[in-house]
């Protein structure tokens, strides 16, 4: 039905791929902004969907181009405003760099609304961010060797606890509340946005393990642990290495210092600015709350925790995949 949509024009494009979208499974989900819809073997929502459909069919890449891809709030913030500041390092310094006017959301916009815009690319940023799992990348990127794709994942635990805490935040007001409780029923299931969660990683890590040269695995605690080693890794991997004068003069620990979680989060542009205009919740602060890593710890019963362990685990037994889980020892 959507198999043929690239010869369509972009009205009759649209068209398609809703009608197409009104036949899938529909289901509440955590009940926070619409319901989820069910795409090949994953959930997510329907403004999500479409553009992801239609990128599949229609998007055409440009050398160079660097995909910045992740499941929601497992560090895109922090992936966006870093790999931003590496490409513009030579436009800007760290004193006028636009990320300290402009969210990074605002900086590097989500493929989200490629139906009604030509290029979704800001203009000389060759980064295009997403939170479609890998499968479900445009087929003209999926088959190039010209485009890089970034992959940024998080224990499962905190990338929860996150999600839960930002739909709270976004929850209409007239729509019922759900426990932490229930949307981690439902996360066990597989059952969130962008879920199952162990899926969307999963799919990342065989491809960089078939195509290293294409795919970066990207974990946050090691990217957190050791900021300057992943930050420069990532820099070489996407096409924009660090020389040695610029190590020697400290500038990768400038962009890491201006990147930082303390220092964006503490800009007025990221406190009291919204995303989009007439989306009175999604302000620019709901996207930082605390970075932490660890933080499930104070919103996740042991049980919880042991539970969704052994999950992940079970899913990704055998697949060579070591995912070195904080459980709250240390």
């Amino acid at each position: 039905m959507i198999a043929d949509i690239e010869e369509l024009s972009s009205a009759e494009a649209i068209e398609r791929v809703m009608e197409f979208m009104s036949t899938i499974p529909t289901e509440n989900g955590w009940n926070a902004f619409q319901p989820l819809r069910l795409y090949e073997g994953f959930w997510t929502f329907p403004h999500f969907l479409e553009s992801i459909i239609l990128a599949q069919h229609r998007f055409k890449p440009k050398p160079g181009d660097i995909f910045l891809c992740s499941a929601p709030k497992s560090g895109t913030t922090w992936l966006k405003a870093l790999s931003f500041a590496i490409v513009t390092r030579n436009l800007y310094d760290t004193s006028n760099s636009p990320l300290l006017t402009k969210g990074p959301h605002h900086c590097v916009p989500n493929m989200v609304g490629f139906e009604h815009k030509p290029d979704i690319r800001q203009p000389g940023i060759p980064l295009v961010p997403t939170h479609a799992p890998y499968h479900c990348l445009p087929k003209s990127v999926l088959g190039s060797d010209d485009i890089k794709v970034v992959y940024i994942y998080r224990d499962p635990k905190d990338a929860f606890v996150s999600m839960f805490r930002f739909a709270a935040k976004r929850r209409p007001k007239e729509n019922e509340h759900i426990s932490i409780e229930e949307a981690f029923e439902l996360f066990c299931q597989g059952r969130s946005v962008f879920g199952p969660a162990w899926d969307h990683i999963l799919g990342y890590w065989k491809a960089s393990q078939e195509r290293p040269e294409k795919v970066m695995f990207l974990k946050y605690e090691e990217l957190m642990n050791d900021s300057e080693l992943y930050v420069k890794k990532l820099a070489e991997f996407i096409g924009y290495p660090f020389s040695f004068e610029e190590e020697q003069g400290g500038v990768v620990k400038k962009l890491i210092d201006l990147c930082s979680f303390e220092n964006l989060s503490n800009l007025d542009v990221n406190k009291t600015g919204k995303r989009h205009e007439e989306d009175d919740e999604a302000t620019n602060k709901t996207f930082f709350r605390k970075g932490k890593v660890g933080d499930w710890q104070n919103h996740l019963t042991p049980e919880m925790a042991n539970r969704l362990d052994n999950i992940v685990e079970q899913k990704l037994s055998g697949t060579g995949l070591s995912f070195e889980l904080n459980n709250g020892s240390s």
